[in-house]
């Protein structure tokens, strides 16, 4: 297999713990390069302990996790040099209120580099004019829309030019416009940019158009993984439960996940 043939992510069999307890159990999944992938699931099905491993915040207790076709390194030097290549769109945005947009989007480019003060700057302009907010480069955070934070936040995650996003509940707290723009933004990105991107939400209906792959997590594990078009015609009662609101079903309304049923439908 040719390094551009290797997912940007694998995992194959890996369990995740917090606090003692399994909260992920037996997940495969690989992420192919160029693609977009939705992580789906309810609140509370382990959708950010997934991101807190792809991250290195969490290690696997068991099973196989890779990026970029090495495995995940434990060495704080060798973990923060690969998180480089990492950008990560958080749910708060992130954003610090006592810098400009510009100075926000600069940080990253200023703690790992040494570029020279006008290079520096103009990298803040593309990545800027990349989600259409040039003109906010002088503002402070608290003057803009969620919408247009939110977008700041983006341009601040691909400030290193990443190979590979992750983004947290991205649509958190925005209206359905500006859950478009968001949308439809990270697709353009994704193909002119030549991202490999994972979206971890339970926004489905504004999630799936934009992606080649889907996975809900329910119940401790993978309980789907297939393309949006196989997502929407499963019968399977816990994807079912999912995509239509259903409160009573599979999936309990409560804190402590169950053994997951199947691996993939």
């Amino acid at each position: 297999m040719s390094v551009n043939d290797t997912p940007v992510v694998q995992l194959s069999g890996v369990r995740i713990d917090r606090g003692g307890r399994a909260i992920l159990r037996d997940v495969s999944l690989d992420v192919p390069r160029g693609s977009i992938t939705a992580v789906l699931g309810p609140s509370g099905s382990g959708k950010s302990t997934l991101l807190a491993a792809l991250t290195g915040e969490l290690h696997p207790v068991a099973g196989s996790l890779r990026l970029f076709g090495e495995p995940v390194p434990r060495d704080s030097r060798a973990l923060l040099e690969m998180r480089r290549n990492i950008g990560v769109l958080l749910q708060g945005n992130g954003l610090l209120t006592d810098l400009t947009v510009a100075e926000n989007v600069a940080l990253p480019l200023r703690t790992h580099t040494r570029l020279p003060a006008p290079v520096l700057r103009r990298l803040v302009e593309m990545k800027l004019q990349a989600v259409g907010l040039l003109a906010t480069a002088d503002a402070w955070p608290r003057e803009l829309s969620g919408g247009m934070a939110r977008r700041v936040a983006l341009a601040r995650a691909l400030a290193l030019d990443p190979p590979l996003m992750i983004y947290d509940e991205p649509l958190t707290g925005l209206d359905p416009i500006a859950s478009g723009v968001i949308m439809s933004l990270i697709h353009r990105l994704n193909e002119s940019l030549g991202l490999t991107s994972v979206i971890v939400s339970h926004h489905v209906h504004e999630t799936l158009p934009i992606c080649d792959q889907a996975v809900v997590i329910a119940n401790g594990g993978i309980v789907f993984a297939g393309t949006p078009a196989q997502l929407r015609e499963s019968t399977d009662p816990l994807v079912l439960q999912f995509l239509h609101g259903q409160p009573d079903g599979p999936i309990p309304f409560d804190a402590v996940p169950r053994t997951p049923q199947r691996s993939a439908a």
